[in-house]
This record gives structure tokens, sequence and C-alpha cells, in this order.
């Protein structure tokens, strides 16, 4: 068995590659599935330790450490001392059963979120027994062979076994800005860590290149674990939201407690006792003031990550969920976003003609037609000749045979793949006779790649493709009929408006070349090329758009969003799939129109621009911050290294989770898991729902504790006694608050979240019009509350007028759960019974005052009569009064508190 591994001592950097494999007992076919198991087991997950959750114990005595709580620990030994043992028990009782719920919400949380971060765990690409697969980061152990690639994050310790201009940027570990050219000879044993250009590390990211590497060290074992080890857990900083409602809350309890004071002194001042409206003013404040919201807030914006992680979009930081409702722009990538990505050869133009290519998909299936003709491939050298530089020039790979058909690597390089497949030339088979020595890679700056390829006769061949503009450049030969002739030119310009017009079908145009080389190097280095590069012909490769990406595009336009395209691709080809989707391509703008305009031309230009072709990262990010400077919210869709910049500095950056490199899904906010766009359209409606959500959660939490206030000062001050006790208060505060908000909460979207105009970020939960509401409704529970104990008191005793005004408020909150459902559709519009939570809740609610009344132990204890049927006719008559009054303003005047709802001025 392999013996225990440490990075240090084993001084991987100073070893050969095939010693180093010796050690580890592996090779470059990779360990087998069963060794890998042996493994994990011995060495445990590569992941670094977590600092260990709060005991169940701690999270529950954690719901008492609320200062209001240790204003009511006071009201309890006041109670004590003054002989009311039954409100003491009460008072306890009442705080154990807030506790419960809290303990309830927060562990629920957590694992709302533990689920999360399991999703969003990284993976990498490994060879096992000589194939390659994709497994989860966690699952690799030393003597795995992992393969690189820009954009990779690197998911552990790896000893380099192959490079190809590969490159890392290491800053997280050496503080190095500059990115570190990684090479494969030993080095000194004494090297420090940035010398280490032999290895790379985990937590690290590739920038450039592609590479080959054994697994050395894993979880705490690794550099970046041994950094991790040594650092405390840093504590989760506060969202914008959260911070906005615990300053809201401060100033609500400031006002609520001046309130209470009054009520205080109004009492003292009619001769009430001291004790009993110390007590009542104690239960009045904690009764007001809505100290649940924060909790509620993020158990809800928590739940909300899972409901849109169910709809393929999983939010990374939890600022997302609250900007995603102001989003007003959406710059979305093309190919697989807006496409479905799976590429299609479709055309090919070689030898002066062009070519349609049949079958769909990745299954390699499907002829080759001229016309009506279908071309005998074995006697069609061109059409040989450019389905083999297809193939060289290629870093993907497909399965075949009772596997097929599954791809690895970029879609496009497939296409060519099974292109060639079609015509029985696979790629296994021609690299063993042409073996690949060397290799140039894609960069946005080179805008193509080349292989070196061995050749009989100590030949050597260059394969090239790319940008069809920028290899047309690069060639002044080109082949016809069957060798290489000059590229005049006629000759370039039929190749230039063979460029416009697949591009303009909608197909992605990359172009081939090749050059014979009579010399012996074995790599790239000092080698010449260009002079020789002959124009072999285009390919024409189709992605459709997404059959449900009109509509997505549609939703947006029909929500106030603007959706940009921005793409790389060819501009004809941009403007053919954005008319198919619905985007507007006339005024599109190309890379170079760009580069040309100054700052000020193109901020005026941008707000008619919707379609980007032929667009540089730096350009991209350059789109964003203009949209930024107009007041524009924008999320951005990216999926590659280059994407990372745009990606951070747009309001809401969103990766592909399929497509998409480690690097950019964490510069981003949010990872679709479809790489779809649609996705993005319904993360954004979900956020709006979770908005709304927690705005009818503060509308019920705010008008029901001012109208209880308004009720409670009133009494006290015109007829000199409260019409509640000070256990009644807390008994409402379980009732009502604890037991209706997260079902609240919870309320289904109603499918109208899309209707309105994105929301200002400047415009909270609290809007001027809401503040009108909650006044008007506050009002009527108020004056309803205080006129039903006012007439109990002339028609009963004190105690069943105390049990009247007890059960009205109780009435009025319980039909009042109904109105905060919705702001501006009647209830009996949106389902009655629509959301299942709320009936739950409300239920229990019913049952919990219900038994307050009738059960003699908790009349005994809450000082409660049993209602007459008169009674009962009163409480329930008020409490429907709030619910038809705003039944029927819903149905009228929709809008009368609308002001302000999404936009200052609104």
């Amino acid at each position: 068995m392999l013996e225990s591994i440490n990075m240090v001592e084993s001084n991987w950097h100073s070893l050969p590659p095939d010693e180093v494999l010796k050690k580890l007992d592996t090779a470059s076919s990779g360990l087998s599935r069963v060794e890998a198991k042996k493994r994990l087991e011995q060495y445990g997950p590569n992941a670094l330790a977590e600092k260990p959750g709060k005991p169940l114990w701690l999270v529950f005595l954690s719901q008492f450490a609320n200062p209001l709580v240790y204003v009511l620990f006071a009201a309890a030994a006041i109670s004590i001392f003054t002989g009311h043992g039954v409100d003491t028990l009460t008072i306890f009782g009442v705080l154990l059963v807030n506790a419960v719920i809290g303990y309830i919400q927060e562990t629920r949380a957590e694992k709302a979120m533990a689920a999360l971060k399991e999703m969003t765990a990284p993976q990498a690409n490994v060879r096992r027994d000589g194939r390659l697969h994709v497994i989860p980061a966690r699952e690799l152990v030393p003597g795995d062979i992992i393969i690189l690639a820009a954009g990779d994050r690197v998911p552990a310790d790896a000893r380099l076994m192959q490079v190809n201009g590969l490159e890392s940027n290491e800053s997280a570990l050496t503080g190095e800005s500059e990115t570190v050219k990684k090479s494969l000879p030993p080095l000194s044993a004494d090297a420090t860590l940035g010398d280490r250009t032999n290895l790379i590390f985990q937590g690290t990211s590739v920038t450039k290149g592609q590479g080959e590497a054994v697994v050395v060290a894993t979880g705490m074992a690794t550099e970046l674990g041994r950094i991790a080890g040594s650092l405390e857990e840093i504590p989760q900083e506060r969202t914008p939201l959260q911070k906005n409602i615990a300053r809201l809350s401060t100033t609500l309890v400031i006002i609520l407690l001046g309130v209470c004071a009054l009520i205080l002194a109004a009492g003292l001042i009619r001769g009430l006792g001291l004790t009993d409206m110390v007590l009542f003013a104690v239960a009045a404040a904690v009764s007001a003031i809505p100290e649940g919201l924060p909790a509620v807030v993020t158990v809800v914006l928590a739940i909300g990550m899972r409901i849109m992680a169910n709809r393929h979009a999983i939010i990374r930081r939890l600022v997302a969920v609250e900007t995603l409702g102001s989003a007003t722009v959406i710059c979305s990538d093309k190919t697989g976003t807006l496409t479905i990505n799976q590429m299609t050869l479709r055309k090919l133009f070689l030898d002066g003609r062009s070519l349609e290519v049949t079958g769909e998909g990745y299954r390699p299936e499907g002829e080759f037609k001229e016309g009506r003709r279908t071309v005998e491939i074995a006697k069609d050298e061109a059409l040989i000749k450019i389905l083999r530089v297809g193939v060289l020039a290629n870093d993907a790979s497909i399965t075949t045979g009772a596997e097929c058909c599954e791809i690895f690597g970029d879609p496009t390089e497939a296409a060519l793949l099974v292109a060639a497949a079609k015509a029985g030339i696979t790629k296994n088979e021609l690299e063993k006779s042409e073996p690949r020595l060397d290799e140039l890679p894609f960069s946005s700056e080179l805008q193509y790649m080349a292989a070196l390829n061995a050749g009989a006769d100590n030949h050597r061949t260059v394969n090239l493709k790319g940008a069809a503009e920028k290899v047309l450049d690069m060639c002044k030969l080109i082949w016809r009929d069957g060798k290489a002739v000059k590229l005049d030119a006629a000759a370039r310009n039929q190749v230039t408006q063979e460029i416009e017009s697949m591009a303009a079908s909608g197909l992605r145009v990359l172009a081939l070349a090749s050059a014979e080389l009579d010399n012996s190097g074995a790599d790239f280095g000092g080698l010449s090329f260009e002079d020789g590069l002959v124009f072999i012909g285009l390919v024409g490769i189709a992605d459709p758009p997404r059959p449900e990406a009109r509509d997505a595009v549609a939703l947006a336009k029909g929500a106030g969003i603007r959706v940009i395209m921005i793409t790389g691709d060819h501009v004809s080809t941009a403007k053919a799939i954005a008319k198919q989707v619905g985007i507007d391509g006339e005024q599109a703008l190309t890379g170079a129109e760009l580069s040309a305009m100054d700052e000020a031309d193109f901020t005026r230009s941008v707000e008619k621009i919707s379609v980007y072709a032929r667009i540089e990262p730096l350009q991209k990010l350059r789109i964003v911050k203009t949209l930024k400077s107009r007041g524009e919210v924008v999320a951005v869709t990216g999926d590659g290294v280059n994407d990372a910049p745009a990606l951070k500095a747009a309001d809401i950056g969103v990766a592909m989770g399929k497509s998409g490199t480690d690097v950019a899904r964490e510069a981003a906010d949010m990872v679709l898991t479809d790489d779809n766009f649609t996705s993005v359209v319904a993360a954004v409606e979900e956020g709006r729902g979770i908005f709304n959500r927690l705005r009818s959660v503060f509308y019920y939490l705010l008008a029901s504790n001012i109208g209880e206030l308004l009720a409670l000062a009133a009494a006290i001050a015109i007829i000199g006694e409260a019409p509640l006790l000070a256990v009644q208060i807390l008994w409402v505060n379980v009732v009502t608050d604890a037991t209706l908000t997260v079902p609240l909460a919870l309320e289904p979207r109603r499918g109208d979240e899309l209707d309105g105009p994105p929301r200002s970020p400047d415009v909270g939960l609290l809007y001027p019009g809401m503040a009108w509401r909650i006044g008007y409704t506050a009002a009527i529970m108020g004056t309803a509350v205080f006129g039903i104990f006012w007439w109990g008191l002339q028609h009963e005793t004190i105690e069943q007028a105390r049990t009247l005004a007890f059960c009205t408020i109780v009435s009025f909150e319980l039909f009042k759960g109904f109105v905060a459902r919705t702001d501006d559709k009647p209830v009996l519009r949106i389902g009655l019974f629509s959301n299942r939570w709320f009936l739950l809740a409300l239920g229990i609610a019913v049952l919990l005052q219900l038994a307050a009344v009738y059960l003699p132990f908790m009349q005994a204890a809450f000082h409660t009569a049993p209602p007459s049927l008169t009674d009962w006719l009163i409480i329930l008559g008020a409490g429907l009064s709030i619910f038809v009054i705003e039944e029927l303003r819903k149905q009228f005047f929709p809008d009368l508190f609308s002001k302000g709802k999404w936009r200052k001025g609104s």
C-alpha cells in the first residue's frame, strides 16, 4: 500500500516525472477505479477541513441571546416578586415556544445552505483505467492523473507530467500577480514555493495552455490546506438587504419603544399599578418590535436559493437574490446560452465548391452532398484533406460504438471529429500515423490553434484552424485541384463571399489551413511556418437557437429588461441568431468598430446597440462598465477565463455550470446548471418573487404590531384600562407573528412577477405606498379593537371584555394574513387555498387561540373567559372587515398604494 504523503518532505519538484509515477505507484494511464477507492478510504476526501458547526443545543440556547428576551426575563422576575406566579410561567412558556420556532428556522436555513454548497462543488478531469472521466474534485486521490486546460481551477497539488504552453495564476499562494510559466525538468530540493514551476497547486487557476499532472497531495496536505489550517473561519458578511433591515429595525425599535414609554406614562397618570404597567409596557414592546424579521429574511433567502437551484440557477452569493429583481439589462453569450451548444458541421467550402453535410448531433452518421449528388469520399482528395486537418488540429475526443456518443472537450472541435468520423477518419488512427509533437493553444490574441505533427520521411506538418478572416489573412497559398497555388485576389474574394454567406445563414465559420515542413524540429520553438501556410477551406457549423430562447427573451422584454447579445462570432452569424430569438440586431457593433469609438460616442450609442460581434474580453468589460455608468443594473453571462473580469464587474455575474470554466464560476454570483438563457430569466422571476414575499412579511408584521399599539394606547389614554394583559400580548406574538411569517414568505409565485418594471436598488422593503397601506390598515384595526373593548366594558365583565379584545386582535391578524399575501390582486383571484403552508399555520393558530379561551388551565394562565355566540360574531365580523375592505380596494383601486414601489417617483 502507498505510504503516507507529505508535500514538503517528499520534495516532488526535485524528482523526474517517471520517478514520481513510480513512487506514487501509478502510471500515465491513471489509477484503476478499485485502487482509487482504496486510496480515498486511506487519505479521505480531497476537501479542506471545516470548522464544526454549532452544536444543536447551543443553537437552541442562542435563541435566548436577544436583548428583548433579557427584558422578558426581567419581567418574569418582577412577576415572581409580586406574586404573579401564573404570569411568570406563561412568560417562560412563551419564551420557550419562540425559542423552538427560532431553532427550527435556523437549522432549516443551515440545511438549505449545506445543500447549495454541495451543488456548487468543483469537478476535475481525471484519467482512470486509461479513460477520461469527470468526477467531483473531492474524490481525487494521490496518484490520480488529472487533465488541465485554460480556465480550470486546479483541484489538488500535482506534479506536472506534460505541459503545452501551460501558465497559472498563483497569486492566492505566493502573492505574485504575474502568471507562472510551467515546465517539466526537476528542480533543486530547496526551491521555494514560488519557484516550483513543475508543480501545480490546489486553488490556483490555469490561465493558458494545457497539461497533465499526477496528484501528489489532497485536502489538508496541500499547500492551500496548510494555509487554511492556520486560519480561523472568516465570519459571513451580512448582505445589503440584511443591513437595510437591521437599520430599519433599529429605527422602528426606537419609535415603538417610545410609544410603549408613552403608554406606560399614560397608565401611571390614569392611576394603574406600577408593576402591572411595567409588565404591560414590556409585553407591548416585545409584541410591537418585529425582532424575528432578520431571522425570517435569512430563512426566506435560503429557501429561495433552493427554489432557484431547482430552476437550474445556483446562487453563490445571497446578494444576487436581492439584486436579481432590479436587473434592467442582461448581457448574454450566444453559444450554449441562447443556442443549444450541440454543434454540427453543416457546410464545407473547399476546392472552390460547397458541400452539404447531413446528420444530427454527435452521432457519426451522415453523408456529404454536392447539390443532389452524394460525394464519393475515397475519390475526393480535397474533402479528405480538410477533414484530416480538422482532426489533427483538435483537442476534443468522442466515444463511439456501444457508448456512442459522448464528447470530451470543446463542442465545436467535437463537430469536426464527428464529420471526419462520417468519412471513416478517426482521431486515434490518424494520430498513430501522424503523432502530435507540439501545439500552439488557441488564445484570444492568436485567434487560432495549431498542431505540429510528424509525417513520413522526416517531414513535419502544421495543421491549423481558427477565425476565418484571421486564417485567410495568414495564407498566401490555397489548395486547388490537388495542389497548392497562389491565393490571388479573385480566390480571396470568393472565400470572403463564402464566409459572409455562411455567417448570414447563422453558421459558425472556421477556416482550416496546413503547411508542409521539411525540417526535423520537434516543437514550435523558433519555427516559421506562415510563408508555407496553405488555405484548405471553410467549415460552417450550426448551433441552432434553443427552442425556448425566443419566449424567454420576450418575457424579459415584457419585464422591462433589455437583452443584449455579446459574442466572439462573426457579425452576420450574430445578427442571424439575434433575429431568430427576438433580439434587435439591426444596429450590431463589431469589436473593431467599438475600438474606434471614444468613450463619449460609445456612451451615447450603448442604449441603441443590442448585438455585439467579434468582441474581445476587455471590450465586454467596457460594455458592462458603460451600461452601469448609465444607471443600468447589469447581469452578464460568461463561461471562459476571459469572461471573469466582466462577470466580476457586473451587478450579477452569471457563469455556465456545464461548459463554464472554474475561474468563471468563481467570479460569478450565480451559476446555471443547464447553461440556458431561459434559466437567467427564471432566476430574475424568482428573485422578484422572493422580494415580493419579504415585502408581504414586512407589511404583515408592521401593520399588525402598529395596530396593536394603537388599540393599547387609545384604551389606556381614553378609558384608563388596559385591553390586554401582558401575558395575552405575548401570546398574540406567538399565535400570529411567529406562526404565520415564514408560511407567508413561502407564498407561491403568482406568474405576474415579470409584468412590472425592474425595481430600483434604492427602493427597499418599505416604500411610500406601503407606508400608507400599513397606516390605514393599522388604523382600522386599532380603532375596531378599541371600540369593541369599550363596548365589552359596557355590557360584560372586565375579564370578558379583555377576552373579547384579545380574540379580536388575533382575528384581525389572521384575516390580515390573507390580506398580506398580495398587495394589488384580490386573494380570491390568486386562490384562497393556493398556499398550503399558510393554511396549515392558520389552522394551528386557530387551535392555539381556541385552547387559550376554552381549556381551563389556559384560561387560568391567560385570564380569559369563554366568548358567547354574540362575542364570536363580533370577533369574526371585525377581522373579516379588513379582509373585505382590502379585497374591494384591490379589485377597484389596485394601484392606490403602488407609488414608489419600483423606482423613486413612480
